[in-house]
């Protein structure tokens, strides 16, 4: 796996400057992002929580990482809030104080939630969604990344990036200390196939760029390799601690709408190539697009990218699945299942 990937950066704001210095330049080794080396880390963990209460199986598959990190240290979290529809195209509002509930209990400093909606007003969805009433009534700050001025994005240009001129990153996920993430369990009709933990990263960037409204967002989506350059970005975005809500999922359709299916599971990682192989496994449990059905999980262009990049593992060996609660553990070995 490459643990060598260099970035152009531009810089704006000076605190943004100073974050980075003193990041040091481990942030450009890849210290303190997902990378990994089998070498280094032969496995990692994946929870699979079977229930059918939302809240508990959060807080049963926190409870199975260590959170000492988090004490003190400020967060940033990126939840699933493409549009305004209801889960599971969007995050679902219990999962939300969920998880900010579990990650103030770690003893964390203060909290941002910083969005970028596709399909829609960011600030009208996070309303519609309940997302900016749960947040001001924990005390987390809401960052709306439309609003945020050209010098709160910092420009990465990952050496052998599929983007033709790189992205921005908003500031609020580099200078946190921490990064949590709360996706959905849902196909793609747009191109993406998929959207797990490595295509909601794409919410983190900005759509235009500031200064000349070069729109990223059409570059993505005309691009053939749409689901590659999900997957970069990853290269940069950092992912601490993933929840995926699965307790339902779209299997056709998505990212909007589709039909649904009633997993009824919570699956929580820090890898997010272990985490959306294991999503792909569900969705191929339940049958899902010819798309997401095709060939070897680890052969599916975002998974295969992120692999490749050293953004996570490279195969199924590499993740410990850990089943928890009644039926759990026929539930993993079907998930074990889909990668043979």
């Amino acid at each position: 796996m490459r643990t060598d990937t260099s970035f152009h950066q531009t810089m704006g704001r000076r605190r943004c400057m100073r974050t980075i210095l003193i990041l040091g330049a481990g942030v450009l080794a890849g210290a303190g992002y997902s990378f990994n080396t089998e070498a280094a880390m032969p496995t990692t963990k994946v929870v699979i929580v079977k229930t059918t209460d939302r809240a508990k199986g959060i807080e049963t598959a926190m409870a199975h990482f260590d959170l000492k990190n988090f004490r003190g240290a400020s967060v940033a979290i990126k939840a699933n809030y493409n549009s305004a529809d209801p889960f599971p195209a969007s995050t679902h509002p219990d999962t939300l104080r969920a998880v900010i509930q579990g990650i103030k209990n770690s003893g964390a400093g203060p909290l941002t939630l910083a969005e970028r909606s596709g399909m829609g007003d960011t600030r009208t969805v996070l309303e519609t969604t309940e997302a900016s009433t749960i947040a001001e009534e924990l005390g987390v700050k809401v960052v709306i990344l439309d609003d945020l001025p050209d010098e709160d994005f910092i420009t990465y240009e990952p050496k052998e990036s599929h983007w033709k001129r790189g992205f921005l990153l908003a500031c609020p996920f580099v200078e946190a200390n921490m990064v949590v993430q709360t996706c959905c369990l849902k196909t793609h009709q747009y191109g993406g196939h998929f959207t797990l933990s490595l295509k909601n990263a794409v919410g983190a960037i900005a759509k235009n760029g500031p200064k000349d409204n070069y729109n990223y967002m059409s570059e993505l989506h005309n691009s053939s390799r749409q689901r590659s350059l999900a997957a970069e970005i990853s290269l940069v975005f950092r992912n601490d601690l993933i929840i995926l809500d699965g307790m339902k999922a779209f299997v056709t359709g998505g990212p909007h709408s589709g039909k649904e299916v009633a997993p009824d599971v919570i699956v929580a990682g820090t890898d997010p190539v272990a985490v959306d192989a294991v999503g792909v496994a569900i969705l191929r449990m339940y049958g899902t697009t010819p798309e997401v059905s095709e060939g070897k999980i680890f052969d599916q262009e975002q998974i295969k990218r992120a692999a490749e990049l050293g953004i996570g593992v490279t195969s199924f060996e590499a993740i410990e699945l850990i089943p928890v609660g009644h039926g759990a553990d026929e539930f993993a070995r079907q998930v074990k299942e889909q990668f043979k």
